[in-house]
């Protein structure tokens, strides 16, 4: 796995050019690198794709017309230059990790391409986004050990966890054209509910919609049909991550899901932050993968040495909520849960050999899912059903407001970032979704 190890363009001493991306407490320093695709606010421009450093953006368009690049970094940047973020995904781990290097020179502190880069610099804050890539597929994962234990209570008090949960990285397929990038806004979603009490079930707006706190990983190598992906391959096989939402709507759910699964309760909207993350920026963040004495340990074809000694990622989430009213006061969104994705029940690695065992042919920005990511604590909760104990006990916001579940206007933002002894912290920027009243159901 060759994007577990720390280089160069993570020492912590590196500064960059661009000095907002020296603020400790920026997500984008020059260690971080993400890439997403973006243009000027309110401008009709084609999409370009560029990198997020400091509070700007390096246009890789305008950044591939400068001099200075070395031959194997001006291939790597054709197809960024013409906006094809999958293409250069699909280019595997050796070119990404080539121009990773290209990229961290260029923008670091007295670099000599300092004077032709910036003019290829775009603030943020000028910037409208796109989906960082085209998504062909989404495969949703349900990797959260403590979310499925808490859930499982709900509804089965002496038998959470169903007989599988713990040998099989459990998952469903989403809907890939309802996946709309952070600051997306959407209807409540109609569907059929049956109250307890009914006969009959009616369509209606749902009224119990949550939001689910997840890492969004985006496939970059593909795989051909009918060949598996071993778990010692499956990280170069990765690009990088994303924060996600994956909204839901509690009560068509319970309706519909079984035998199949989610359907209309999970289809109408999904959330990711704009910046993919790659696997290079995370390599000083890899944990140990474990789990607690007595568990069954994967199966042969989940199992190997490094994903036991770096497979983990210690990434600390947080989810904020902003109602209408605390908008209209001007109030500033309020924290609901912190949690961390090292108490995942399932690496990273494990979700994608997985999915591939049996022939699975994975794309370029292929994007999957790891479930609801809770931990342990009553306040680790990565969504409103176990924060309310299934809309039983309501959560008191600051303002005087309460919620069980997520009333129109409600304003929901993931927050992420990785930090560790010895290495520049880096971060994901927000992952921001607004709920607006439903519309009325077709004649």
């Amino acid at each position: 796995m060759t994007a577990y190890l720390p280089d160069a363009t993570h020492a912590p001493t590196l500064t960059s050019w661009v000095a907002s991306a020296n603020d400790p407490a920026s997500d984008f320093p020059i260690q971080n690198l993400p890439y997403g695709r973006f243009r000027h606010a309110g401008s009709k421009a084609p999409w370009r794709v560029g990198v997020a450093i400091g509070d700007a953006i390096l246009d890789l368009t305008l950044a591939a017309t400068a001099e200075g690049w070395s031959e194997a970094a001006r291939a790597a940047l054709e197809p960024l230059a013409r906006g094809d973020l999958n293409a250069f995904m699909a280019a595997g781990v050796t070119v990404r990790r080539e121009l990773r290097a290209a990229l961290s020179r260029a923008l670091a502190q007295g670099s000599a391409q300092q004077a032709a880069l910036a003019g290829a610099l775009l603030p943020q804050a000028e910037a409208e986004y796109a989906l960082p890539c085209h998504i062909g597929d989404y495969t949703d994962f349900y990797t959260g050990i403590h979310h499925a234990t808490t859930v499982g209570k709900l509804f089965r008090p002496d038998n959470p966890l169903l007989p599988n949960y713990k040998w099989v990285p459990i998952g469903y397929h989403g809907r890939s054209s309802s996946i709309g990038v952070s600051g997306q806004r959407f209807h409540r979603p109609l569907g059929q509910v049956k109250l307890p009490e009914a006969e009959v079930p009616v369509l209606a707006p749902s009224r119990r919609l949550d939001y689910e706190l997840e890492l969004g990983a985006f496939v970059g190598q593909p795989n051909a049909l009918g060949e598996p992906v071993a778990l010692a391959d499956a990280e170069d096989h990765l690009f990088g991550v994303v924060l996600l939402n994956d909204w839901s709507a509690r009560d068509v759910q319970a309706w519909e899901y079984q035998p199949l699964g989610p359907f209309l309760a999970k289809n109408f909207a999904t959330t990711v932050s704009p910046w993919i993350v790659t696997m290079e920026a995370l390599a000083p963040f890899r944990v140990p993968f474990t789990r607690p004495e007595g568990e069954p340990a994967p199966l042969p074809y989940l199992d190997g040495a490094a994903n036991r000694e770096r497979g983990a990622l210690d990434l600390h989430f947080e989810v904020l909520i902003q109602t209408a009213q605390m908008r209209e006061h001007g109030a500033a969104p309020v924290r609901l849960s912190r949690s961390n994705f090292r108490d995942a029940w399932w690496t990273l690695a494990q979700m994608l050999a997985h999915h591939t065992v049996g022939g699975c042919n994975l794309q370029p920005g292929d994007l999957l899912g790891s479930g609801t990511q809770s931990g342990p604590g009553a306040d680790e909760a990565g969504s409103l059903l176990e924060l309310s104990q299934g809309g039983r006990q309501p959560l008191a916001l600051p303002n005087g407001e309460t919620r069980t579940f997520l009333l129109d206007g409600d304003c929901i933002v993931l927050r992420g970032r990785c930090e560790a002894d010895g290495a520049r912290a880096i971060g994901f920027g927000d992952c921001i979704g607004t709920v607006l009243p439903a519309r009325a159901a077709a004649a």
